[in-house]
C-alpha cells in the first residue's frame, strides 16, 4: 500500500510539471500565482515544482509583475534552449534534417539528395548520423541537451518497436531502426509522416482548438494523420488512416500498394503533375509553373478542376468515415491556398443531408510545409510535454 501511494503522489508530481510546462511553452512567461489558479493546484505545490524545473534547466525566474499591494511576484519563464530535438524527414528524392529548440526555432538545417540512394538504406543512415553529429559539433551543443532524433516516414510504422512495415513510394519494406541506435548519440524515434504531422498541428498550433482533426499530407503519396479527443489514433494494427489507398476508382491506375484505384494516384502532387507533363507533353515537373499557367491557360485549368474533384471526393469520404470536426491539408500543394481553397471547399460542401461548412473546417496548414519534419522533432519531446504518449 506504501508503494502504491509513492507510485500514486509521483504520478501527481510529473503530471503538475507536465502541466506546468505545457502552460509555459504556450505562454512563455507567468507568476506562480496564475500558473496555480490556471492548472488548479496550489501555490506551494507550484513553487515546488517550479524550482525542480529550474533545476532541469527547462525554466528560470526573472525580472518582477506587477503588484496588486505588497510584495511584487516573480515571473517565471520558459527556456526554449533548455532542450534540443532533431526532427529527420525522409522522402523519395531527399533527406531533410533540422536541429530545433522547444519552441520548434531551427537552430541548423541540412539536406540529402537521396534519388538514388534508397536502394541502400543503410548508406543513407550513416549520411544521416554523419550530418547529425556535425550539425552537434558545429553548434557546441552538450549532448545531455539533445533529447534525440525523430523520423518521419511515409509508410506504416510501429513507433513502440522503431519498426518500418511498409513505405510504398520509398520501395522500402521490413526496416528496423533499432539495428541503427549505435550509429546515433542520442535516442531514436520514428513515426508515420501523417501522424506526425497531425502531432505538430494538434500541439504547436494552439490558435484553435484540434483536438479532433485528419491531418492530410499531400506529396508524392497522400497520407492522414488522425487526432480524436486530443489523442492520436493509430488503430488495432497500427495503420489507422491510409487513405491514400483507399479505392477512388474501381479498376482504376495501378498502385505502388498493389491494388488497384487508389486516392493517391488521383489526388497527389504527383498525380497532378503526371496529368500536366502528359497533356503538355513536357517533362517539366514544377508545380509551381503549372499552377501559374492554370490562371489564364483553359486546358490548364480544365486538369485543376478534376484534380480538385477527386480531392474533394477523398476528403469527403473521410468526413462520413471520421466526422472530424477539422481537417488541415498540408505539402507544396497548400502554397497556392488562394488559388484553390474556395473552389475545394465548394466541391467537398455541395449540397448533401450529411454535413455542411459550418460542422467541418477545411483549410490548408499554416506550418508552410514543416508540420512533418517539425511533427519528427516533437517525438523525442513528447516524454517532456505529455504523461503519456496520447496514441490509440
Amino acid at each position: 500500500m506504501t508503494n502504491l501511494k509513492m507510485t500514486n503522489q509521483e504520478t501527481i508530481r510529473i503530471t503538475n510539471q507536465k502541466k506546468i510546462i505545457q502552460l509555459l511553452y504556450k505562454e512563455k512567461q507567468l507568476t506562480k500565482q496564475v500558473i496555480s489558479k490556471t492548472i488548479k493546484v496550489s501555490i506551494p505545490t507550484v513553487i515546488s515544482n517550479v524550482r525542480e524545473l529550474i533545476k532541469q534547466g527547462f525554466l528560470d525566474e526573472t525580472e518582477v509583475g506587477e503588484s496588486s499591494g505588497g510584495r511584487k511576484p516573480a515571473i517565471v519563464r520558459f527556456l526554449p534552449n533548455g532542450r534540443y530535438s532533431f526532427g529527420v524527414l525522409v522522402s523519395k528524392e531527399q533527406v531533410r534534417i533540422i536541429l530545433t529548440n522547444l519552441d520548434f526555432n531551427v537552430i541548423d538545417e541540412r539536406i540529402i539528395d537521396v534519388a538514388d540512394k534508397m536502394g541502400d538504406f543503410n548508406s543513407v543512415i550513416v549520411e544521416i548520423s554523419e550530418k547529425i553529429t556535425s550539425i552537434i559539433s558545429t553548434n557546441n551543443i552538450p549532448l545531455d541537451k539533445i533529447l534525440g532524433v525523430g523520423f518521419s516516414l511515409p509508410g506504416t510504422v510501429n513507433e513502440e518497436e522503431l519498426f518500418l512495415k511498409n513505405a510504398p513510394n520509398l520501395k522500402l519494406k521490413n526496416i528496423c531502426f533499432k539495428k541503427f541506435e549505435c550509429d546515433f548519440p542520442v535516442p531514436l524515434f520514428v513515426e508515420n509522416e501523417a501522424n506526425a504531422s497531425a502531432y505538430a498541428e494538434a500541439f504547436i498550433n494552439f490558435n484553435y482548438g484540434k483536438s479532433s482533426l485528419v491531418f492530410i499530407s499531400i506529396t508524392e503519396g497522400i497520407g492522414t494523420g488522425i487526432i480524436i479527443t486530443d489523442n492520436l489514433y493509430k488503430g488495432y494494427n497500427k495503420r489507422a488512416g491510409e487513405f491514400g489507398h483507399m479505392t477512388i476508382i474501381k479498376d482504376g491506375k495501378k498502385c505502388n500498394c498493389g491494388k488497384r484505384g487508389c486516392w493517391e494516384l488521383y489526388a497527389s502532387k504527383k498525380a497532378l503533375l503526371d496529368e500536366y507533363k502528359k497533356a503538355y507533353n513536357t517533362k517539366n515537373d514544377s508545380l509551381k509553373d503549372f499552377m501559374e499557367m492554370s490562371k489564364t491557360d483553359d486546358k490548364a485549368k480544365k486538369i485543376l478542376n478534376t484534380y480538385l474533384d477527386f480531392l474533394a471526393e477523398g476528403i469527403k469520404n473521410i468526413i462520413l468515415t471520421l466526422d472530424p470536426g477539422c481537417i488541415i491539408i498540408d505539402g507544396e500543394i497548400s502554397d497556392y491556398k488562394s488559388l484553390i481553397e474556395t473552389e475545394l471547399n465548394d466541391k467537398i460542401f455541395q449540397q448533401n443531408d450529411f454535413y455542411d461548412k459550418k460542422e467541418c473546417n477545411v483549410s490548408f496548414s499554416n506550418l508552410k510545409g514543416n508540420a512533418s519534419i517539425f511533427g519528427a522533432a516533437l517525438l523525442p519531446m513528447r516524454k517532456l510535454f505529455f504523461y503519456n504518449e496520447r496514441v490509440n
